[in-house]
């Protein structure tokens, strides 16, 4: 399988001058053979919505005309987008990544965990997800995690119990303003290194570049595999767009010579969940 990780900049609020630095993207990774491309998260908007006018609405419909021809564009391989997405009763807006394959829509994950503190405002802004799935790519079973989501150890671990292979990872992740104690980059280098090994799955993180007031996107993006190690990363701190082949069927050996997912007791995990739950564990 052939993955592109579409390291790009974006422009905050202009959609149209977005969709067609994605296009130009899509169209140059076709050119290289691409099997799916992924982009970060909120390319298609830009990410600190603050900073918009109230007036200037930016949320897409997951049937926004602009969304249907980067697909299509696409075609017949797989994309990834990231975008706030309206509801038809408008009550929710959701940061949004939505999978589309040979043009039609796969999977929508919205974000289930919204970063609402420093100089994060996510939770002002949209509302969270409710559920965490995999999803089918022809014969590859996928799951995203949408920046945040993947620091929530629980979720990966979800994703593989529900067949995935491949975790996608879309971020809008800044230089921490801490880098002595947070340090961004090498954070995200450990958590793929740690999801690869202790869930044996390729991981893909797909980080965007270029700056939004305080907030200095550092790219770097990268894919780990099965064995925690480093297949490739891209650029830091400019835009760039890497095509990786990488073998699924590691996977399968990987799972089969250390079988750490086989025996994941999902009745208790179930039972202990719900008496946390029930003593007030859950918001």
């Amino acid at each position: 399988m052939r993955i592109t990780l579409a390291q790009v900049d974006a422009a905050l609020g202009d959609i149209d001058a977005n969709v067609e630095r994605a296009a130009d993207a899509i169209t140059r990774a076709g050119a290289d053979g691409t099997d799916l491309v992924v982009f970060p998260e909120l390319h298609l908007s830009g990410y600190a919505l603050g900073r918009v006018a109230d007036e200037d609405d930016l949320a897409m419909a997951i049937d926004d005309p602009r969304l249907l021809r980067l697909a299509e564009l696409a075609s017949p391989a797989a994309v990834l987008l990231g975008f706030p997405e309206s509801t038809p009763s408008w009550m929710h807006t959701y940061n949004s990544a939505a999978c589309f394959a040979a043009g039609e829509l796969v999977h929508v994950h919205r974000k289930l965990y919204l970063p609402t503190y420093d100089i994060f405002e996510e939770r002002k802004h949209f509302s969270p997800g409710n559920s965490m799935r995999a999803f089918d790519l022809d014969d590859v079973r996928a799951a995203t995690l949408v920046c945040n989501d993947a620091w929530q150890p629980m979720l990966p671990f979800l994703a593989v119990q529900d067949g995935a292979r491949l975790l996608l990872q879309p971020a809008c992740s800044a230089q921490s303003r801490f880098p002595e104690r947070y340090d961004s980059p090498t954070y995200w280098h450990d958590l793929s290194t740690f999801y690869g090994r202790m869930y044996q799955s390729f991981v893909v993180f797909v980080n965007r570049v270029g700056r939004e007031g305080d907030l200095h996107f550092f790219g770097r993006s990268h894919i780990v595999d099965p064995w925690g190690h480093t297949v490739a990363e891209a650029k830091a701190d400019e835009a760039d767009l890497l095509t990786v082949e990488i073998d699924l069927d590691e996977v399968r050996r990987r799972r089969r010579e250390i079988p750490l997912l086989r025996e994941a007791r999902l009745a208790l995990l179930r039972r202990e969940i719900e008496r946390l739950a029930d003593n007030g564990g859950d918001l």
